[in-house]
């Protein structure tokens, strides 16, 4: 069984004789797209043991674009949460069918996967004006490559690929973004200024307590209680296609109970004596959906609607912009700053485990080991 080699371009490429099929025809099996003659070989040896062991899969004639379209976004509905899955249709139908849906899935290579994400960095987004750059961030090209892994280590769990090109591609490292947060000065002029804003008790709630944007909106009164002064967040409010959809929360961990301070309690209090004096005066044309943050006429409110919304206060609070999801990393970063434990802080955000939490805030951790060791040293030393 001897493989064959040849360069063609900048790649290599490899083919082998297989058993003649029944018809006696001769048949050949080929793969390129290596960038070198070492790659090409490793690969040959990979298949040369496959067809010795009889645990080789013949390459499937399916394309890429009909595999992920046909077969595998259906497939993994039911088992991942509607917003997720929106999220993967969208990259699968606007960044990976037009440019390597028309591929063959058997016939991927790293290689073409690799000058794939090259493609992504340079061209690969959407919309945009002229001010905008052309290609898409490492960071989101890296989320292309994760879905194409998940996508191609099923394809090879169910028998349509004998091994993952994902596995030996080599997607963008992304670069580390500086966190955008609001120190305590500026949450508190951002809280002064919604005071007296319908949704204001909304926004006190956010802040204490770092909530996510569809937390916050999927929150039920039947999942309050002000007098225990706790709420359960057991689902969301997701946008999928456009429409606000219920869902399961982020993580396991995300389905928590939260205890709340004095002060948003009684906010929460005279939110829910406004809502329903509300509910008397729109009488029948009120919508009784049974959840907290609601619009005037009790109908939910709109994810995009309400971050929109949240960007309007900042300006009028003459404060930096930052994405309403930055609120959440602004609570968190108070938080660690005023001592509390990393783990109570980590079960509050509903992070899937503590290591999350540390990395995402490592920039609070350097000012609270200087803390630290002043506060022991004075427990050990005296004053």
């Amino acid at each position: 069984m001897l493989g064959h080699f040849k360069k063609r371009g900048e790649s290599w490429y490899f083919w082998v004789e297989l058993e003649r099929g029944a018809d006696g025809k001769r048949h050949q099996l080929s793969r390129g797209g290596f960038r070198t003659r070492k790659q090409a070989e490793k690969a040959y040896a990979e298949v040369r043991d496959q067809l010795r062991q009889d645990s080789f899969i013949t390459p499937t004639k399916t394309t890429v674009e009909a595999f992920l379209v046909d077969e595998w976004l259906p497939a993994v509905r039911a088992s991942i949460r509607p917003g997720t899955h929106d999220h993967y249709s969208k990259m699968v139908h606007g960044y990976v069918v037009p440019r390597i849906g028309g591929l063959k899935l058997g016939e991927l290579t790293p290689g073409q996967l690799n000058a794939f994400y090259a493609d992504l960095l340079v061209d690969g987004r959407l919309q945009g004006g002229p001010s905008q750059p052309a290609g898409l961030s490492p960071k989101t090209v890296r989320h292309v490559h994760t879905l194409l892994h998940k996508a191609l280590a099923d394809a090879v769990r169910w028998g349509n690929l004998g091994r993952n090109p994902a596995d030996r591609a080599e997607p963008p490292r992304p670069r580390t973004a500086e966190m955008k947060v609001w120190d305590l000065t500026q949450l508190r002029r951002f809280l002064t200024r919604v005071e007296t804003n319908r949704l204001g008790p909304i926004w006190l709630l956010m802040a204490t307590t770092g909530m996510r944007r569809g937390e916050v909106l999927g929150l039920r009164w039947a999942d309050v209680d002000l007098d225990g002064g706790r709420i359960s967040i057991v689902q969301t409010h997701v946008l999928v296609d456009r429409l606000v959809v219920v869902s399961e929360p982020k993580t396991a961990k995300g389905r928590r109970s939260i205890a709340l301070d004095p002060t948003t309690v009684s906010a929460l209090r005279q939110y829910r004596r406004l809502q329903r004096e509300e509910r008397l005066r729109y009488g029948e044309l009120w919508t009784d959906v049974g959840l907290v943050a609601t619009h005037e006429d009790g109908t939910a409110i709109n994810p995009r609607l309400f971050s929109a919304w949240f960007t309007q206060h900042a300006r009028a609070a003459d404060l930096p912009l930052i994405r309403l999801h930055d609120l959440r990393h602004s609570y968190a970063t108070a938080a660690l700053s005023a001592g509390i434990p990393a783990k109570v802080v980590s079960e509050r955000l509903g992070h899937a485990n503590i290591a999350i939490t540390l990395d995402t805030y490592s920039h609070v951790l350097p000012n609270m080991q200087e803390q630290a060791a002043e506060q022991v040293a004075q427990l050990i030393l005296g004053s």
